[in-house]
């Protein structure tokens, strides 16, 4: 069911208008570079065979699984012989090409750069991450996006009529549709597998309907698209912690859960959740660091598959809390102060003393011990000259922070020698 043309392929519209770059190189002879991002699923491939068949192109595959130098050069060597024979320009497919090594992709320079091959490489990670920038921008990078329910749709029912295809052999009914294109999540070749893994179970049993039952028995469960090693890796946490932050607690679960299912190292997952409790909830849920380090330890202590359910028990407290930022701002502003200089001496009260000569130097000597005054709070400089009178921390004023809000104010009177200090 591969489509043969672009007017076959379904999706990606972004790229297939009239004029575009693809449609110019596919329709034209213009020896052009190009870098297919996308997910799995959404045509890379079909592209490449597209463009490689459009014209008379000769065309040659490597895979980057287990292809090497020694097979990028053999294929340029007869690209070159084939260019200079024939003058017929050949496209070199790589597909995955992120799991080539800087210097894998390094060998390709020359030729690309020299017209001897036209490349067409495919990759599922971000390609200015994974692919060299030379290599990048000497390239036309197109993005695929992953197919919509109305996309994936169109290429179930083609499946099902075509004589490529089914034939007309098996209908699909409204309910296994439905559920064939949520498991696909975007992925056609994932919806037609499942598809065809149903059709030969109704088949085998001769009748010529898949239902809902066959469909599930068919396929036990969706693959989660999610690489440790990759940029989703990347953008599952930044959404699980960013969902935390704004306190959508379902989101966060359901993130969670993706990266627990696709392997993730959940000693990871626990050190963000230790991070994301001080950083974002802080002391207007004095508890969330807590929860956060209870869960991490519960993770080196017991392990999965217990460990999930003190990974999810953190992630719901931190969501649910308050939220504010102001420990991260006061550490971040008086790092901020002592990077532009503002370092002075230490008062001479607060200096050590605990050494011989200390007392004529003065170390020490007016220090006031406050826990044994009346209020525990005595007025007194703490920081240096340069910062008298400088506030890092400013509490957020909700959750707990609302009470330390106020105790904060008069603490700073009482030791900075203000009226109305107290308690």
């Amino acid at each position: 069911m591969r489509p043969r043309t672009l007017d076959e392929v379904v999706g990606q519209e972004h790229l297939l208008a009239a004029g575009s770059p693809l449609r110019r190189l596919v329709e034209g002879d213009a020896p052009m570079s190009l870098v297919l991002y996308g997910p799995p699923g959404t045509g890379k491939t079909t592209l490449a065979l597209i463009v490689s068949s459009a014209t008379n192109r000769r065309f040659a595959q490597l895979s980057a699984l287990n292809a090497g130098v020694k097979d990028v050069r053999e294929v340029i060597a007869r690209a070159k012989a084939e260019l200079n024979h024939t003058g017929r320009q050949t496209v070199l497919f790589i597909d995955e090409i992120h799991r080539f090594s800087k210097t894998q992709q390094d060998s390709l320079l020359a030729a690309v750069e020299a017209r001897h091959v036209t490349l067409v490489a495919a990759t599922t990670e971000n390609p200015f991450f994974s692919i060299v920038a030379p290599l990048l921008s000497r390239s036309l990078l197109l993005t695929l996006q992953p197919l919509d329910d109305a996309a994936v749709g169109r290429l179930v029912d083609r499946a099902l009529r075509s004589e490529r295809g089914l034939d007309g052999a098996v209908t699909l009914d409204d309910d296994a549709r439905a559920h064939l294109l949520r498991i696909a999540g975007g992925d056609a070749r994932r919806a037609l597998t499942a598809l065809e893994a149903a059709a030969g179970t109704v088949s085998a049993e001769a009748r010529d309907v898949v239902d809902l039952a066959t469909l599930e028995q068919a396929v036990d469960s969706a693959a989660v698209r999610y690489d440790r090693d990759g940029d989703q890796h990347y953008d599952v946490i930044s959404a699980f912690i960013k969902s935390i932050r704004g306190s959508d607690a379902d989101a966060a679960v359901h993130y969670l859960a993706r990266m627990l299912e696709a392997g993730e190292d959940p000693r990871f997952i626990a050190r963000r959740l230790v991070v994301h409790a001080s950083e974002d909830v802080g002391l207007a849920d004095p508890t969330a660091l807590l929860a956060a380090t209870a869960a991490a330890q519960a993770v080196q202590l017991i392990g999965l598959p217990e460990a999930r359910i003190n990974l999810a028990q953190a992630t719901i407290h931190l969501a649910l809390a308050p939220k504010s930022n102001a420990v991260v701002r006061a550490i971040g502003e008086a790092q901020a102060d002592v990077k532009a200089g503002l370092a002075g001496a230490v008062p001479p009260a607060l200096r050590d003393a605990h050494y011989a000569g200390a007392g004529k130097l003065g170390a020490g000597a007016s220090y006031v011990y406050p826990p044994d005054t009346p209020d525990g709070v005595v007025a007194q400089q703490y920081p240096p000259d340069e910062l008298v009178g400088r506030d890092y921390y400013h509490p957020a004023g909700r959750g707990a922070e609302r009470a330390v809000a106020e105790r904060l104010e008069r603490l700073r009177s009482a030791v900075r020698g203000r009226p109305g200090a107290g308690r």
